[in-house]
């Protein structure tokens, strides 16, 4: 073995075991694999930037734009608000209305979007039929895979294998090529959730379930202290304010600074303000005293009163939260909001969860006023899952963004222009005409996805130039060819199935085209089936939370545990290797 390709087998391990364990999010881990391809010599400048004309990456970015214009005007909303009220009756008739609507969406737009908005549909419509959101939210994100395997724009994963096979001279894929197996193997995952999910799945704990513990409160009072008060340099117990029957002192603002960390310790001074918790008898018997008159010569005034609502929200892909502490927002002075709990991976956090980093899918309960609340949820920091969304959607342009869809689909599907050429056109269309705000352009594309695959895509540049691909299709050929294409296939996608459930099914993608299409000459055959294993295989990641965007979204708003995912994924996992594995072939002939 030379050099270069024992350096890039050696980078292909650290790789895997670096997403495997998590050191560093995936696209840098993956920026970081073009680096060393770069500084190795493996990899020329030019060969490298090369990656930037795959026209996989252009439509996923692209569709990244019509996702957000569908959603930004109301269209993917009003069919989960037209849904819910079509099958609200019964928890069979709901799920199959979910699923369904979920299924045919995500077959023509990204999956995340659809998932994100669909969550508090899915979680209001669990409530009005008095069930747990666990038993749902898992189906309405395999739901999304089961759509996505549909078309070839359903998911950026066929898109990438696609753009690979083409780059190393495999004819384009058809729009809907894929669709009869993505239909029967969508049918038979529909059947098996309703048969089976609601025995898998449990009865789960959300942030929600912590509104019962907590006493009423429905009022912010904010007092600040005269500057000739006899509170003065005292603590709060001092000043017998710990023990008010009207209520309880919550925070301790000096100047723009939160002092709710230091109570017990806290000197109060002129000019501090107290935030005060109460109901709203408190509110009119603390009006009553004049203040607040604790002691005779205590002074205080009473600057403001909001009334506040209880919310659980979650953190979403595109929120600027993730990876930051709450603590580095100061939303008490941004939003009047406080944070109660945070919950996360199947625990409910009531500490110092405001230094825990946070994730996407992490779901928190926030209280303060409805404006505040309003205000956060605008920002795109955090989804309301409690509420319908106040955000103003420009519902007046919503024919727009479906013509735009409907117009790739179309022209696609007649071969007018290939699909890269239209997602491009499509998108621009759609932000010229003010479907996606200017503003909100950048934010609407998932840069970490597309860094990712641009990371990725070199590695599997150097896999086939060093002629490693070739190894491995010998190797494999030499160890298991005897057992026929049709056993070779079955094997390609039972090892793509288990590593999308521990990496990035992009990256899996991506790294698995080029082999595939080596075994397949190897062999003799025609590589078309093994690439749509590929496809299909990478998606299935039904066994993890941690291969697929939408599971970790879902994993916090329905309070799941890692081994939730195990017992009702494990077997779609096997049904869909088994049924796939069967039909394929016969689809697409070797």
């Amino acid at each position: 073995m030379t050099f270069d390709q024992i350096f890039v087998l050696v980078l292909l391990a650290a790789v895997l075991v670096a997403f495997i364990r998590e050191w560093v999010p995936p696209d840098i881990v993956a920026l970081s694999t073009t680096a060393a391809l770069l500084a190795a010599g493996v990899l020329s400048t030019r060969e490298t930037l090369e990656v930037f004309s795959n026209p996989g990456v252009v439509t996923v970015g692209a569709m990244f734009v019509l996702s957000a214009a569908l959603e930004r005007t109301g269209c993917i909303e009003a069919l989960g608000d037209a849904a819910t009220r079509w099958v609200g009756r019964t928890r069979a008739l709901a799920l199959l209305g979910i699923v369904g609507l979920a299924v045919v969406v995500s077959a023509f737009i990204n999956n995340t979007p659809v998932v994100v908005i669909l969550t508090p549909v899915v979680i209001r419509l669990c409530q009005h039929l008095r069930i747990a959101p666990s038993k749902m939210l898992i189906p309405l994100s395999y739901a999304a895979i089961f759509g996505g395997t549909c078309s070839l724009i359903g998911t950026s994963t066929n898109l990438l294998v696609d753009g690979v096979a083409q780059r190393l001279g495999q004819p384009a894929f058809g729009l809907f090529e894929i669709a009869p197996l993505g239909i029967v193997l969508a049918i038979l995952g529909t059947a098996y959730l309703l048969l089976f999910s609601d025995r898998l799945l449990p009865n789960r704990e959300t942030v929600t379930s912590l509104l019962d513990e907590l006493p009423p409160r429905q009022f912010l009072t904010e007092m600040i202290v005269l500057p000739d008060a006899a509170v003065i340099g005292k603590s709060l117990e001092e000043a017998r304010l710990t023990k008010l029957e009207a209520g309880r002192v919550i925070d301790v603002v000096r100047g723009d600074e939160s002092l709710r960390r230091q109570l017990p310790s806290v000197r109060l001074q002129a000019g501090d303000r107290l935030v005060i918790k109460t109901g709203v008898e408190g509110v009119i018997g603390l009006r009553e005293r004049a203040g607040i008159g604790f002691e005779p010569d205590d002074r205080f005034q009473e600057v403001a009163t909001r009334r506040t609502v209880l919310v659980e929200g979650i953190v979403g892909p595109r929120s600027g939260f993730v990876n930051h502490r709450l603590s580095e927002f100061n939303l008490r002075r941004r939003y009047g909001v406080y944070i109660i709990a945070v919950h996360r991976q199947g625990e409910n956090l009531r500490g110092k969860f405001e230094d825990v980093r946070l994730e996407v899918g992490d779901t928190v309960l926030l209280e303060g006023p409805a404006e505040g609340i309003r205000r956060l949820v605008d920002s795109g920091d955090l989804i309301n899952l409690t509420q319908p969304e106040h955000h103003p959607l420009r519902t007046d342009k919503a024919w727009i963004a479906v013509l735009a869809v409907l117009a790739v689909v179309v022209l696609s599907f007649f071969e007018v222009m290939p699909i890269a050429g239209l997602a491009l056109i499509a998108s621009v269309a759609v932000v010229l005409a003010g479907c996606v705000p200017h503003s909100e352009l950048y934010k609407s594309i998932e840069w970490r996805i597309l860094f990712l695959i641009f990371g990725m895509l070199p590695l599997g540049m150097a896999l086939e130039k060093t002629g490693v691909v070739e190894l491995f299709a010998v190797a494999v050929v030499a160890q298991i060819g005897h057992l026929g294409p049709w056993m070779v296939l079955a094997l390609l996608y039972l090892l793509a199935t288990i590593l999308t459930e521990v990496a990035s099914n992009n990256a899996v993608g991506v790294l698995l085209t080029p082999i595939a299409i080596g075994i397949a000459q190897q062999l003799g055959v025609d590589p078309r089936p093994f690439l749509v294993a590929v496809m299909f295989a990478a998606s299935a990641c039904f066994s993890t939370p941690i291969g697929y965007q939408t599971h970790l979204f879902v994993y916090g708003a329905g309070g799941y545990k890692y081994l939730d995912f195990v017992r009702i994924g494990l077997p779609l996992n096997v049904l869909f290797w088994i049924i796939a594995s069967l039909l394929i072939p016969v689809i697409w002939p070797f």
